[in-house]
């Protein structure tokens, strides 16, 4: 008996197609695959078929869902969908790796050889643990082969915004959703000292406090950016793209005073770089994206701090044109549009994102993926245990979800306010994933015909279609 894969998707534009993607990949090759929102995915883990648990992060919170999930009988592998633009090293690691929560992976999936090794640094990691340079299917995305998945997207947001400028944002560490998200929490009385929010988990007061005021002042000239962006290019729509849990609010205010300023974060990014002439952003994932698509990227550094925009943003600044005056943009700007300049390139880019990037060229990084979980499943996984102690902690595993699934909307912690939720992940049709599905069917040119159920609200389960 082949596991289910079992793939919780966080962010809805930026995790779902790709995802989809991998799961089409294990179907194909008799590997049924469960999709859905993490949250709704992690409360109904004892309603699934035995499987084995795709995790995308290692931190302290995953650390009571792993022990349910091994609980169950259920094997956990993970990547970290935050280890491609990474922090320095010691804050990385106790931010984003917990040393209890890994002991329960057991593979490890890398986006690339820079990924690869920071993990082997990490002293918590378990003797022996593998780690498998595969890629991360967000990338295949990027891949000319399967660019034309997005095809239909991308001639209808040239319809709507016509030609326009990409500017994405990445200010959730100070304007997040809610405040209580952000690196620090609001005072009460002026002068107060400031208690950490949920973004400085893992992080030093003094690295926070420098990460907070450094991004603080980008944002300011962000803000300023747009107006001055729509005034500077009377022909053309100037798109704001905020990242997947920032607030909205204060570029909807920026928008509501201009003609020409869109503000969304509909859809995954990919079909939004492919539409665009070009992308203005300050060390966001979106400028490593851009570079693969080859679309001209440009990050805008008005205000300067060496410490995060090389020790955190190094890869998406360094492999995108850099300005660092709002004039500089603008001529930028003007030879792309102009068509006189493209994308950023040279050896030390290429070199750099091959260091970073596994899987762009040869198999896609889901074809790598599924290619190790064939080797766990031919390997054995352990069978599930249903007598003596075992019985009776999956019973107590299994009240306890029972009772989260009744209550969870309680529970404190922004995290899991249903206006969150939605926000992360607005909801998807079986319309739209059979529909989703049959595309990425044509694109990979398998045979085998997939099918897409329901099985709970909002989760599905992609596998073969049964022979009648």
């Amino acid at each position: 008996m082949k596991p289910t894969l079992l793939i919780p998707v966080e962010n809805q534009v930026r995790e779902l197609d790709p995802k989809l993607l991998l799961a089409c990949v294990a179907a194909r090759r008799g590997f049924p695959a469960i999709i859905g929102p993490r949250r709704e995915v992690e409360l109904h883990m004892d309603l699934l078929p035995w499987g084995m648990y795709l995790s995308k992060s290692m931190t302290i919170r995953s650390l009571l869902m792993f022990y349910i999930t091994t609980k169950l009988d259920h094997g956990v592998v993970s990547w970290d969908e935050e280890a491609l633009v990474h922090l320095p090293a010691e804050t990385y690691f106790s931010r984003r790796l917990s040393p209890r929560a890994i002991r329960y992976v057991s593979h490890l999936f890398a986006w690339g050889e820079d990924n690869a090794e920071l993990w082997r640094e990490y002293s918590a990691l378990p003797p022996g643990m593998p780690v498998h340079v595969t890629g991360n299917p967000r990338i295949d995305l990027l891949r000319p082969e399967m660019r034309r998945f997005y095809q239909d997207e991308v001639e209808a947001l040239r319809r709507t915004h016509g030609e326009f400028i990409l500017l994405n944002t990445n200010f959730n560490h100070v304007n997040a959703f809610y405040a209580g998200l952000n690196l620090f929490k609001p005072v009460a009385r002026p002068g107060e000292r400031p208690k950490f929010g949920q973004a400085a988990r893992g992080m030093s007061r003094e690295y926070a406090e420098g990460l907070r005021d450094h991004k603080r002042a980008i944002f300011e000239h962000f803000q300023r950016l747009i107006p001055a962006l729509e005034g500077a290019f009377p022909q053309h729509t100037v798109v704001v793209r905020p990242h997947p849990t920032e607030s909205q609010e204060v570029y909807r205010s920026i928008a509501a005073r201009c003609s020409r300023v869109r503000v969304t974060n509909e859809g995954n990014v990919v079909p939004w770089l492919l539409a665009t002439r070009a992308l203005v952003h300050n060390g966001c994932t979106t400028g490593v994206e851009a570079y693969v698509l080859r679309v001209p990227a440009v990050s805008y550094r008005a205000t300067v701090n060496n410490t995060y925009d090389y020790g955190f943003y190094r890869l998406p600044n360094l492999v995108s044109h850099q300005c660092f005056t709002f004039e500089e943009l603008c001529a930028t700007l003007k030879r792309i549009l102009a068509g006189e300049l493209g994308p950023a390139d040279g050896d030390e880019r290429r070199a750099l994102i091959d260091e970073h990037l596994a899987g762009l060229e040869g198999p896609l990084a889901c074809e790598r993926i599924v290619d190790v979980i064939e080797e766990i499943a031919a390997g054995g996984m352990p069978a599930p245990e249903t007598k003596g102690l075992e019985r009776l902690e999956r019973w107590l595993v299994t009240r306890g979800l029972r009772l989260a699934r009744r209550y969870v909307s309680r529970i404190p912690g922004a995290h899991h306010k249903p206006a969150f939720q939605r926000h992360r992940y607005p909801g998807a049709s079986l319309e739209d994933l059979r529909e989703r599905v049959a595309r990425f069917q044509q694109l990979l040119g398998n045979g085998r015909d997939l099918q897409i159920e329901e099985i709970f609200d909002t989760i599905y389960l992609i596998s073969r279609k049964r022979s009648s």
